[in-house]
């Protein structure tokens, strides 16, 4: 019997999957709808999946499905208590984003405290045309040279994060986990390294313990001179927090590639136009084209190696 695979969003990644070897029948749609799963699962054996929630009120509906490939790394989406019950193997993927994603940290680190972008807004608004001097200095820069980072998640993501900051002059410490009774070595404890850092990077999965780390709590613990960079979760973040402490220049700025809802709503606070110092990017960290393909190329081994009977990848 051919293995029916269906794929749910291929839009989301530009990229080129290779097919298994084994017989199939392969059905990409570009965009599914929440309420399209169901219906576009049925009879499949292997769904790929980016963002789509798979719960267990779906999967009972879906007796012939074996193999759930999500094609990113976090997992949060699918309910793998409920695969495991069912049987149904969930692979991720792994190391694709070690360049692109540390690569976009260092960006939005960078347009934050050379405030780029509110140069460039006032370049283009006649701002340079109108100035008695050669230059304008409007905004207050900031080297990141003798800064101290604060990397939340110490993954292969964190890591790089640290590498490229390091290469920078910045000096780093990584956080412990939140509530920790002590700290690891390597380590030091969140609410020091919140006191210390003047910029925060988050890199760490969004589940029960980590949902809105950054809070208000958390936000009055940084200095207001420090950057907060999220481009992991965007459930990590309490975002009307973060609105109201930029807003009250508590918080020096804040650069995000991720929101609690994506695509977000209109009415999402920090979606707000009187916002400073924030910068957004729609979840692109990951998007870098040689980053893409190599995500793709997984996706593919994971499918594979599931379909020749060695899963790889599991997710437990």
């Amino acid at each position: 019997m051919e293995t029916r695979i269906v794929v749910l969003e291929a839009e989301s990644v530009d990229a080129s999957f290779r097919r298994p070897a084994a017989p199939h029948v392969w059905v990409a749609h570009g965009v599914t709808e929440p309420e399209q799963v169901l219906e576009r699962l049925s009879g499949a054996h292997v769904a790929v999946v980016n963002k789509l929630a798979i719960r267990a009120d779906t999967l009972r509906h879906l007796p012939e499905l074996r193999m759930i490939a999500v094609s990113a790394t976090g997992t949060d989406n699918v309910d793998l208590a409920a695969c495991r019950a069912r049987g149904i193997v969930v692979s991720n993927v792994r190391g694709y984003a070690a360049t692109t994603v540390p690569e976009h940290v260092m960006a939005l680190m960078l347009a934050l405290s050379r405030r780029i972008l509110d140069y460039h807004r006032d370049v283009r608004a006649g701002r340079w045309q109108q100035s008695r001097n050669f230059c304008f200095i409007d905004y207050p820069i900031v080297d990141l040279a003798g800064r101290t980072l604060g990397v939340v998640g110490s993954g292969s993501l964190g890591q790089g994060v640290a590498r490229l900051a390091e290469a920078f002059g910045m000096r780093v410490l990584f956080a412990e986990r939140r509530g920790a009774a002590g700290a690891r070595p390597g380590r030091v404890p969140l609410a020091q390294v919140l006191a210390e850092a003047d910029v925060v990077s988050l890199h760490c999965p969004l589940n029960d313990a980590t949902r809105h780390l950054i809070n208000r709590d958390t936000l009055s613990a940084m200095r207001r001179s420090a950057l907060l960079v999220n481009t992991a979760r965007g459930g990590l973040v309490d975002e009307a927090a973060l609105a109201d402490a930029l807003r009250a220049g508590t918080l020096a700025g804040a650069a995000l590639d991720v929101l609690s809802s994506e695509p977000p709503s209109a009415d999402n606070p920090l979606l707000a136009g009187d916002i400073p110092n924030l910068l957004i990017t729609p979840h692109v960290a990951w998007a870098s084209r040689r980053a893409m393909q190599a995500l793709a190329d997984q996706v593919a081994d994971n499918i594979d190696a599931f379909l020749a009977g060695a899963p790889r990848n599991v997710m437990e």
